[in-house]
């Protein structure tokens, strides 16, 4: 119930930017018009974004023949979870990263670059998978999958307010500062909306998986190792879609200093401590 609560939050959130550049856009026929706008959003997020982001990613869906042993793993996996089989993809990138997607378990999928499969040992990749089927499981990847969606959309709608101009409510053109200002700030909300879920959630998360793969330590030395290989690696796909890097199980966009306070990621250092006491003590610090 908090998970619906949760993205409740997240896309009224969200449709509340929209009906805000839509009011510079358009005054009040461009707030309803982004209304409208942000609903369609919604209904085709729910439904579609899945699809829509794995195509972004130019994932390849596989199978017990195509990746036998990674199929296979994912397979017991998701029995060790109770969940049902999802679809699995791979992603051909170097950079090591994973995500999952979906609107339910029902009709969830995990998805992993060939990067990560060369640079992890086995009982790493499966703490991995396993935080994976941990999101799958705890039903927030439908709040990442939308958030990823309506982010982008937004981003879309703030470029075309700062390049073709703004109207007041009578229709005449509004202070160019003022639309610059919102073309920079709304999808900066909307990634603080993201940021604020999102942390929580990979904490959680990581709880999860290392409960489902029984081994924290895999997942803690899966993360050290991601992090450091991630390092000076582009994911050429999330470079071009931002909005989906809060998807990964790494944000490969994230970094030190000022940009590290806006990361929808949680300290690597902190996760892998968190997880090591889990080893030490069978408990996960909160």
């Amino acid at each position: 119930m908090f998970n619906w609560f949760k993205t409740g939050i997240l896309m009224a959130g969200i449709t509340a930017l929209f009906v805000v550049v839509g009011g510079m856009l358009g005054g009040e026929q461009g707030m309803l018009m982004a209304l409208l706008f942000a609903f369609g959003m919604n209904f085709f997020s729910y439904w579609f974004s899945d699809k829509m982001v794995l195509k972004m990613m130019n994932a390849r869906e596989v199978d017990e023949v195509a990746a036998p042993h990674f199929y296979r793993m994912v397979q017991e996996l998701s029995q060790r979870a109770n969940l049902p089989m999802p679809k699995v993809y791979l992603i051909d990138e170097a950079a090591p990263n994973a995500f999952a997607t979906g609107r339910n378990p029902q009709h969830a999928a995990v998805a992993a670059t060939t990067g990560i499969l060369r640079i992890l040992s086995e009982r790493e990749i499966r703490g991995v998978m396993a935080h994976e089927l941990a999101h799958v499981k705890n039903r927030d990847i439908l709040i990442s999958t939308i958030s990823a969606t309506m982010a982008g959309a937004l981003s879309a709608l703030a470029n075309f307010a700062m390049f073709f101009g703004s109207r007041d409510s009578e229709g005449r053109p509004s202070n160019p500062i003022a639309t610059i200002l919102v073309a920079i700030l709304a999808p900066l909300a909307a990634s603080l909306i993201q940021m604020a879920i999102s942390r929580a959630r990979e904490y959680e998360a990581d709880r999860g998986g290392a409960e489902i793969c029984g081994d924290p330590e895999a997942l803690a030395s899966a993360l050290d190792k991601i992090q450091r290989y991630a390092a000076g690696q582009h994911f050429d796909a999330v470079e071009h879609h931002p909005e989906t890097a809060q998807m990964m199980i790494m944000n490969p966009l994230s970094g030190g200093g000022i940009s590290g306070l806006f990361s929808t990621h949680p300290p690597t250092v902190e996760r892998v401590s968190r997880l090591m006491e889990m080893a030490r003590t069978g408990t996960y610090p909160v």
